[in-house]
């Protein structure tokens, strides 16, 4: 029988780091591959509602119960005129999106996301083109959204028949105007410049907006950190959040090293964070910037050649990665330092939904439930409550390019006497006793917990095996004296909720 090895996890409810805001648990929608044409949309779809929606689609993205929906991009919106995408379907133009090398209809355009926002229980989060685009053009999005009537792009908006205001709150000032690639890019101060001339813009239409402006999107970047310092030095009073991107991957083959990533995103929370509160104490600002980490998930294998280049074509297969085991196991450890870092991360969308490196993929009519769906499903059924700061007491390994880790990649949520416990075990062979410890209560029994797990960490859904990869419902746990022993297989992802006598 293999060995079981033992890690003690201490926590003490009077601990806290921060209320775990639900935008965490918020998703992407761009205008890029099959993510919105075959993903969401697909009137010829047998699956096709009265607003050609894909039924099964939308059911599945109803078990992940996301928050707050980043749209219309990403890369494209650097190239993204608002104005061609509203109106009668008939009248709008097609164009070509440099970003990705693809033709675009805009026959689903920010009407039809928001109404599907609405159905979907989905805080739309608007990115304005700060790329090709101007303030002016982001202020009259905003006026076309939220004025109720009386002047022109408010009229606009009713004529297009939306009577009502559509009061989004969420707005992100352009997208990674710091990467070389981008459609537009430029130097730090003039984006910022741009960027708080917008924000100033817009709150004079509507001052009950909240504005993410652009942060630095990869720790690789010559400008990583310094690009921030000089971007909230111009707009610090004028923006609630400050973005952060981070896409990791495998490319080594090197499966402990990789699950060992969660130091590295750990490391990226906390310097970012570091930046905002030293322009916040230096400059003495009247407010703290949160950070919005819009854009996060496992993508290495579709990153280049045809799988970035639509060629031309209307919605091309792009960015379409197959996911496993392991990635399921990267996902959750995602998850779980947004959780410990509750008191700066605010907001945090995986990219993206459906079929672009995506829980979810499309073939025709058939649909495709991928490995890192399931840790998501199962951390957001429990996202409610108080991250709690924690000890792990237990083996650990060295990984080659992140550092020393626990073996075992921990968050927790207390919501008044219950207390929701996430796990991950990167052991890739031995399975691993978790023993829960508060120091001032008592656990009494177990709620309800799931876990994914399995013995190769290559192990990947396919339509023709779709469950090789899903959670399954999980009791070995034990409570004695006031602690909980949970029983983690290798290679496995845990989300449980355990109750408290306080």
């Amino acid at each position: 029988m293999l060995t079981t090895n033992t890690t003690t996890i201490h926590l003490h409810t009077a601990f806290k780091v921060d209320v775990v805001d639900p935008r965490i648990f918020g998703g992407f929608l761009e205008h890029l591959g099959r993510a919105v044409y075959e993903g969401v949309y697909e009137p010829s779809s047998a699956h096709a509602d009265d607003m050609g929606c894909r039924t099964d689609v939308l059911e599945a993205l109803k078990r992940l119960n996301f928050t707050a929906m980043r749209y219309p991009g990403g890369n494209f919106v650097s190239g993204y005129h608002w104005q061609d995408a509203v109106g009668p379907r008939d009248k709008r133009p097609i164009t070509r999106d440099l970003a990705w090398q693809s033709i675009e209809t805009n026959q689903f355009g920010p009407n039809e996301f928001v109404t599907l926002s609405e159905r979907m229980g989905w805080t739309p989060m608007m990115a304005v083109n700060l790329g090709t685009g101007t303030p002016e053009e982001a202020r009259n999005w905003l006026e076309y959204c939220n004025i109720e009537s009386g002047s022109k792009w408010a009229n606009l908006r009713i004529e297009h028949g939306y009577e009502k205001p559509q009061n989004i709150r969420l707005w992100c000032l352009g997208n990674e105007m710091d990467g070389p690639w981008q459609i537009g890019h430029v130097p730090a101060e003039q984006y910022a410049i741009s960027a708080q001339q917008t924000a100033r813009m817009m709150k004079m239409c509507d001052p009950n907006i909240e504005l993410v402006v652009c942060g630095s999107c990869a720790p690789e970047l010559p400008t990583y950190l310094e690009w921030d310092r000089q971007v909230l030095e111009h707009c610090r009073d004028d923006v609630e959040y400050l973005s952060l991107h981070r896409y990791v991957g495998n490319a080594d083959d090197d499966t402990p090293d990789f699950l060992a990533v969660t130091n590295s995103i750990d490391r990226q929370i906390e310097a970012t964070d570091a930046v905002c509160r030293a322009v916040h104490h230096t400059k003495k600002t009247r407010k703290r910037v949160h950070l919005s980490f819009d854009e996060w998930n496992i993508w290495y294998r579709a990153r280049s050649g045809e799988h970035v280049d639509g060629r031309g074509k209307f919605a091309a297969p792009l960015l379409e990665e197959v996911y496993n085991l392991e990635d399921a196991l990267v996902a959750a450890g995602f998850l779980n330092s947004f959780i410990r870092h509750a008191d700066s991360v605010k907001i945090a969308n995986l990219a993206q939904i459906v079929n672009v490196i995506a829980p979810i993929l499309t073939k025709g009519d058939d649909m495709l439930i991928q490995s890192i769906f399931y840790p998501i499903e199962m951390y957001s059924k429990r996202r409610t409550g108080t991250s709690l700061q924690l000890v792990v007491d237990g083996p650990g390994y060295q990984s080659k390019s992140h550092g020393y880790v626990n073996t075992i990649d921990a968050s927790a949520i207390l919501n008044g006497n219950q207390l929701s416990v996430f796990l991950v075990n990167r052991d890739l062979t031995k399975p691993m006793e978790v023993k829960i410890k508060l120091g001032d209560a008592n656990v009494t029994q177990l709620v309800d917990a799931e876990v994914v797990s399995g013995t190769d960490p290559k192990m990947a859904n396919t339509y023709e095996c779709p469950a090789l990869v899903r959670s399954h419902a999980h009791s070995e746990v034990t409570i004695e004296d006031g602690v909980a022993t949970i029983y983690l297989p290798a290679l496995s992802v845990y989300a449980g909720t355990l109750l408290l006598d306080r």
